[in-house]
């Protein structure tokens, strides 16, 4: 069967795009997953999207294939590209064109037979013409009302059809921020092409791009939470060795600042509680029921912002509160530090104290999600405490042990 860069099955690409890129550095032998035939395959229809950022090395045991993308310089995403390419029939292509050819204004309304005696005249100019009866014609119909770009109504008995009014495009500026910020992004990419050449007002110190593989998660997951409907997910776990299904219903999606991963916050009626799960890890959603109960479980979620740092609902010791309190000193011109206290405390409180000194402190579900945030200030403290006791002697000795490696005195962490 001879290659082909069109698709019709986006999770495989998925899979390989995230380990091109996510992952990265693997041989052809490497690559166990699927035949070598099938990465074979699937680098090639990469490369013909990302020619430009494809990569390799050169090891004894053999050529490392990777994904390399320097924010930087590219200011959109050019994950979406994969987006923008789909497997479809001969017959597909020619009945779209002639449709949209013969639905060429909304104020041109024609009925089924109409529309498919002028599409027997367009295919009677050809050797060996294509021929579509009117079933064909109406699901092709049906498949585009459903999309919103073809309107029918209903005169008496009779059923017309016309082009749906296009919605003049959002401002570009909108659309660049959207495209490279939002859960649905590949939407906005798919607009700005619409758009037509513009000058680009962003750039981007921290440009997450990875989140553009998981549109299609993206887009199950919000049109559930839309319509209030539980779902069934395929999740895997820690490292990808295992997948497991869970029923949830689906509440929020939140993206990380620090990092740029992307969360699914939901109830799970087996726990009776809400969780999070990493979207990156779901390889599926199919849509459930409607929850009589959504507003009560999106107002339990909201009512737990004041104890969530980031997406933990509870604490790595089982306990349902952990309590977080350090103290910073600042010379005089640099209140600047105070500010960023005050500006990224989240869920916390600042309390300045002296002159040169403030204190946080914070009733936390997981107190470990403050750490990395902690760390920054770390020549400035001059004390802390965390309740959780073995989360304390860890970020204390792990100072002790800096001091250590560079021969420092003075490592005695309170």
């Amino acid at each position: 069967m001879a290659y082909s860069e069109l698709i019709k099955d986006f999770g495989r690409i998925r899979d390989y795009m995230r380990e091109f890129f996510v992952y990265g550095f693997k041989s052809r032998d490497e690559y166990t997953k699927k035949s070598s035939r099938s990465y074979d395959d699937e680098r090639r229809r990469l490369a013909s999207w990302l020619g430009d950022y494809m990569q390799f090395r050169q090891n004894p045991d053999g050529k490392n294939v990777f994904i390399s993308i320097d924010s930087r310089v590219s200011r959109h995403n050019p994950l979406y590209k994969a987006w923008k390419t789909k497997s479809f029939t001969d017959g597909d292509i020619t009945l779209h064109f002639i449709l949209f050819d013969i639905l060429d204004t909304p104020e041109t309304m024609l009925t089924l037979k109409e529309i498919t005696e002028r599409i027997d005249g367009y295919l009677q100019t050809f050797e060996e013409p294509r021929t579509f009866d009117e079933s064909t014609v109406r699901k092709k119909l049906k498949e585009y009302i459903s999309e919103g770009i073809i309107v029918s109504e209903k005169q008496g008995r009779t059923v017309y059809y016309r082009r749906a009014e296009s919605d003049p495009l959002p401002d570009t500026d909108i659309l660049d921020f959207f495209s490279e910020v939002s859960a649905c992004g590949a939407v906005g990419s798919f607009l700005l092409d619409k758009a037509g050449e513009h000058v680009d007002h962003f750039a981007f110190k921290h440009h997450y791009i990875t989140g553009a593989m998981d549109s299609e998660i993206h887009l199950a997951l919000l049109k559930a939470i839309s319509e209030r409907r539980a779902v069934t997910i395929v999740s895997a776990g820690k490292r990808r060795k295992w997948e497991k299904s869970f029923d949830v219903v689906p509440l929020q999606i939140r993206i990380s600042v620090q990092n740029g991963r992307q969360y699914l916050m939901a109830y799970v009626p087996w726990f009776r509680r809400i969780t999070s799960f990493r979207t990156d890890n779901i390889s599926s959603v199919k849509p459930g029921e409607v929850c009589e109960n959504f507003e009560k479980h999106r107002k339990d979620l909201s009512s737990m912002d004041a104890h969530m740092w980031g997406v933990s609902t509870r604490s790595q010791n089982g306990e349902r509160m952990e309590h977080v309190e350090f103290t910073v000193r600042f010379g005089p011109d640099e209140e600047h530090i105070l500010r960023r206290l005050e500006r990224e405390k989240r869920c916390g409180t600042v309390e300045r104290i002296s002159e040169d000194t403030a204190r946080f402190s914070a009733d936390v579900y997981d107190a470990s999600e403050l750490i990395p945030w902690i760390r920054t200030f770390i020549c400035r403290i001059t004390s802390l405490n965390i309740s959780n006791r073995e989360l304390d002697e860890r970020f204390k000795q792990d100072i002790r042990d800096m001091y250590s490696l560079y021969g420092l005195e003075g490592g005695d962490a309170e």
